[in-house]
């Protein structure tokens, strides 16, 4: 059945009219239909919505019939200022004929039945959420998957979306265990958890102040906890703040470190600083606690919420690619959990060497320039698209720094300058001293960070860095999306080290997504690759 018209975009310039017109995209296609009615802040309605995908590599038109979804969803606005913008973004979950909730798989993410579609409005680059959930797996965390593409809300062209998992307790999602309301006691009531520090758009479900700033800590799983679990986690993060502030807060059995894992802490402050996050130790901070027996201790993340980052700011100076933001004296009132973290000589050593594996394994020089040079021209259409429905492009939606860019791939330049430039600063001025790492940190930091790929989108070549612990052969193979093998490469027997593999002549591959797999001896790597 064909759902949708061919639609004009356009927009007006004194008398002069300049309109495209939208009939396909090479991104999915999402058409929502809410029969009139408003969508509101909350509670959820219901209304309809068809995804138009027609698979790696093949143009979605559309008078397509909706063959990736066609059925029902509620959806509400979702944000705090972001409401204020004329695109907004959605909150959405998937239900069955019946209006309950159903798990889906959406564009090839695993299923589940919340959503986010993100407008990325105040981001004229359009990639820097994307880009820093990228990077945040990368480095061996979960981040939330996403996937661009382009939305009609009730006949009328949206623009670009980024359909987005919502942090939510799931086995593909924030693996902890799951927390019945009868979960009251033993180590059942020990996890799992998720928790909040936010603006005040999230406290719907309730929370706790802190015992030292008063800062507030919101419940986000499970949303209505019991009394008992209250009572647990609030007594938790109270005898954690207790550790941390008190005068043995670095003892490494009665200090911060009996209550947090720390790699995890490391991490969060990594995004937070390399990114220069303006909501950082502020917002959208999110923690989560496992069960005794699975660790017991809480973890920073999953990061959320970085489209103002990377420069994107002109206040506080955090349009410059200098100084640290972890301060509570930094321009704003800030979490103090990471400032007196940063004063234990310990935790900065250990910071200093997981910034350099990152640096050297994740994020080498180029890295993010090729990554950024391969999605703006995956973007180069839709963006076009994108600017005529939204006329953002020198114009100044958050107070960004001057002078304005009046072109996207001038706002992509600017990203990567600012990159350069605040890699270099970091690298200079890393904290801590990196010594001598043991072995058994070693494996674990080559599991977490074992494969990288570039350029992500490819177009004739990319090259596979791959790093081994032990001796053992090495196979690459390349499959399609149905798990058909298109190349296999040999490497031989390699040992114990870092190694790059250059895998080119793919001019007649089709475009699409594809699956690139590292296999050794015991063990499978696999990472999604796109052919544009």
């Amino acid at each position: 059945m064909k759902k949708t018209q061919l639609l004009i975009i356009s927009i007006t310039f004194s008398n002069i009219v300049f309109a495209q017109v939208f009939t396909s995209s090479n991104l999915p296609i999402i058409v929502i239909t809410t029969n009139n009615q408003q969508i509101p802040d909350e509670p959820k309605i219901t209304v309809n919505m068809g995804i138009i995908y027609n698979g790696p590599g093949v143009r979605n038109n559309t008078t397509d019939p909706f063959n990736n979804y066609n059925g029902k969803i509620g959806i509400e606005l979702r944000g705090n200022y972001s409401q204020t913008f004329p695109q907004k973004c959605f909150s959405i979950e998937t239900r069955d004929i019946l209006d309950s909730a159903v798990d889906v798989s959406l564009l090839n993410m695993p299923a589940e039945n919340d959503w986010i579609l993100y407008a990325p409005y105040s981001d004229k680059s359009l990639l820097r959420n994307v880009t820093t959930f990228k990077i945040a797996s990368e480095i061996g965390n979960y981040a939330v998957r996403s996937v661009f593409c382009e939305l009609i809300l009730n006949g009328s062209y949206q623009g670009i979306y980024v359909l987005m998992e919502k942090i939510k307790r799931s086995e593909n999602r924030v693996k902890i265990s799951k927390l019945d309301l009868d979960d009251n006691d033993g180590d059942s009531l020990t996890g799992g958890y998720i928790f909040k520090q936010d603006w005040g758009a999230g406290v719907q479900y309730g929370g706790w102040n802190s015992q030292y700033n008063g800062i507030s800590f919101q419940y986000h799983y499970p949303y209505t906890p019991s009394v008992q679990q209250k009572n647990y986690i609030k007594l938790f993060v109270d005898s954690f703040e207790n550790a941390l502030n008190s005068i043995n807060y670095a003892d490494p059995l009665i200090g911060y470190k009996k209550y947090i894992d720390v790699t995890t802490f490391i991490d969060f402050i990594i995004m937070n600083e390399f990114t220069k996050n303006w909501d950082g130790y502020v917002a959208s901070n999110f923690f989560h606690k496992e069960k005794i027996t699975d660790g017991g201790k809480i973890k920073a993340g999953p990061i959320w919420d970085y489209n103002i980052s990377f420069g994107n700011l002109n206040w506080c100076a955090m349009h410059d690619t200098t100084g640290w933001i972890y301060s509570v004296n930094f321009c704003r009132a800030k979490m103090d959990w990471f400032e007196k973290l940063m004063q234990d000589t310990t935790f900065l050593n250990k910071l200093k060497c997981r910034w350099d594996w990152v640096r050297y394994k994740n994020i080498p020089n180029g890295y993010l320039n090729n990554y950024l040079d391969s999605m703006t021209t995956y973007l180069n259409e839709s963006q076009q698209r994108h600017f005529v429905k939204w006329p953002l492009l020198g114009t100044n939606v958050i107070s960004e720094p001057l002078p304005l860019e009046t072109t996207f791939q001038g706002e992509i330049d600017y990203m990567k300058t600012w990159l350069d430039g605040r890699l270099k600063w970091m690298d200079n001025n890393m904290l801590g001293t990196c010594y001598n790492v043991s072995v058994e940190d070693a494996n674990s930091i080559a599991k977490n960070a074992y494969i990288s790929i570039y350029p992500n989108p490819f177009d004739k070549k990319l090259t596979v860095n791959y790093f081994l612990n032990e001796t053992t052969e090495v196979q690459i193979q390349l499959m399609n999306y149905l798990g058909q093998i298109i190349k296999i490469i040999n490497c031989g027997t390699k040992t114990a080290g870092d190694y790059n593999q250059s895998l080119s002549d793919y001019d007649n591959l089709p475009s699409g997504v594809y699956m690139l797999r590292v296999l050794t001896a015991t063990k499978a790597y696999n990472k999604t690759v796109i052919k544009y």
